[in-house]
């Protein structure tokens, strides 16, 4: 069955049900029931190929025993297990002693979630088409999650809230294959959303794996936190089904909440790669967590305070999706522009295209590639063109991971062209820490007065009128008839 129909048979069960209201609980009711499958599919592989597993479930918990039957449990008894047994037990698993670091991952997925449904046998006709459809042990499978989660982003955009987690996979592989991570080195996305940039990441350093203990080191040093449940749990199953068994370093938390005096040496990290959410506003008191100069409520610019304290010392490197508007702002945005260009080598700005996010927003965005240890002295602009023929994005013709190859080309071998500009730091601080720096080799049409326009316009519908009457003459003429 197609990916896109087998979601929507079971969204269009969910609709019937009386306890869902609206995409966005149906989505979340979706998610926790395929996190629960694939752990427990997870589960028969650790079986066999980890030595003494023991599940952190007990039995009558399991998915085996209370969903795979598909003429288990149903109605009222099935509800009743769910709310009152399976619900209470996991959202207690993440605090419960001696539990393992599965029973931790289990306990945040489920910290924040619900069983929004009200009906058993509805709900059973759900697992059951879940269980009848997907094997997440067979690697087609696994694959095919990719393209349920694509469909689950689609659908959190028609909810109305997929804009906050959502950056476009072109704009992922290309900021990763431009930092590209290295086995070994720390790589933390502060505001990971549904884990797009993480498990982007995990892909490239798979490359580069030779052992088992390689494939341990990629678990060790992928780092994610995300204030948002559903996200969240999305990422959590995100990173199980790319080989990351026990993804504790995906934290369900508000990386802003914390003190950044708290942050020790060891906590910094090398790589550095986001998409903060832009145009957003944190709640009151949050700012106290950063020093004086840093302080605002909003919150692109309080994670990149945050992004510039948790880069490590020498070498670290950051690219982060930023809106206009950081750019050209001033106030707070100045100050953390100015400690940017003094403390870091701000070396490039991709600018891209309006469009880019949509339908999500029309807002301008850039990327910022900057390394920490050194100073900046020029920094290179690259304006990203439209295809030939295109005017925006859409659904249907997005960005493509292709289109980034003229920035690849370009990028180790840098000259300037009708698309690339250098500006220096003495440029910059002359504009008052402004980078909205313009493209000085686009070329602007001039389409002239708007007078002048509506009189040329008026005179050429005169002569194209002039033109009709005698075509028409011409053509009476030659039938014979008077005119």
């Amino acid at each position: 069955m197609a990916i896109a129909t087998l979601v929507k048979s079971i969204q269009d069960i969910m609709r019937k049900d009386v306890g869902v209201d609206g995409d966005a609980q149906r989505i979340s009711q979706l998610v926790w029931l395929l996190f629960l499958k694939i752990f427990d599919d997870k589960e028969q592989e650790w079986q066999f190929f980890v030595e003494g597993y023991q599940s952190p479930l007990d039995e009558r918990l399991r998915w085996l025993n209370w969903a795979k039957d598909d003429e288990g449990m149903t109605g009222d008894e099935l509800i009743e297990f769910v709310n009152n047994e399976l619900f209470p037990a996991l959202k207690t698993l993440g605090t419960a002693a001696g539990v393992s670091n599965r029973g931790r991952v289990i306990g945040s997925v489920f910290e924040d979630a619900y069983n929004y449904m009200k009906s058993g046998t509805l709900l059973r006709q759900v697992i059951n088409k879940i269980e009848e459809d997907l094997d997440f042990n067979s690697s087609s499978d696994r694959h095919l999650f990719n393209d349920i989660y694509e469909k689950i982003l689609a659908d959190l955009q028609s909810a109305g809230n997929a804009g906050e987690y959502y950056t476009p996979r072109a704009v992922t592989q290309f900021m990763v294959d431009i930092l590209d991570p290295q086995l070994g080195e720390s790589l933390l996305d502060p505001a990971c959303g549904t884990g797009g940039f993480l498990t982007c990441a995990i892909d490239h350093l798979k490359k580069q794996v030779k052992n088992p203990d390689d494939e341990k080191m990629i678990e060790m040093t992928i780092h994610g936190v995300e204030k948002k449940p559903l996200p969240h749990m999305l990422a959590m199953t995100n990173m199980m089904l790319h080989g990351i068994d026990v993804p504790t370093n995906i934290r369900h938390d508000n990386t802003l909440s914390r003190p950044l005096k708290d942050y020790s040496p060891a906590e910094r990290v090398e790589v550095i790669i986001t998409n903060p959410p832009f145009g957003g506003v944190e709640e009151d008191g949050i700012e106290n967590n950063f020093p004086k100069k840093y302080q605002t409520r909003e919150t692109a610019d309080l994670f990149m305070g945050l992004i510039m304290h948790l880069l490590k010392k020498d070498g670290g490197r950051a690219a982060v999706v930023l809106p206009d508007g950081f750019l050209f702002g001033e106030g707070v945005k100045t100050t953390i522009k100015q400690e940017l260009l003094a403390q870091f080598n701000l070396h490039t700005i991709v600018r891209l295209p309006k469009g880019v996010f949509s339908p999500y927003t029309s807002i301008s965005t850039n990327i910022l590639f900057f390394e920490k240890g050194k100073s900046t002295e020029d920094i290179w602009f690259f304006e990203h063109p439209y295809p030939q023929g295109y005017k925006s994005y859409s659904r249907s013709k997005p960005l493509t991971i292709k289109e980034f190859e003229r920035e690849k080309k370009w990028w180790d071998k840098r000259e300037v062209n009708e698309f690339a500009w250098k500006v220096s730091v003495k440029e910059i601080a002359e504009r008052n820490f402004n980078l909205d720096c313009k493209n000085p080799y686009s070329v602007e049409i001039n389409h002239g007065e708007p007078d002048e326009l509506m009189a040329e316009y008026e005179q050429l519908s005169q002569d194209l009128a002039a033109v009709q009457e005698a075509l028409k003459a011409e053509l009476m003429l030659a039938l014979g008839s008077d005119v």
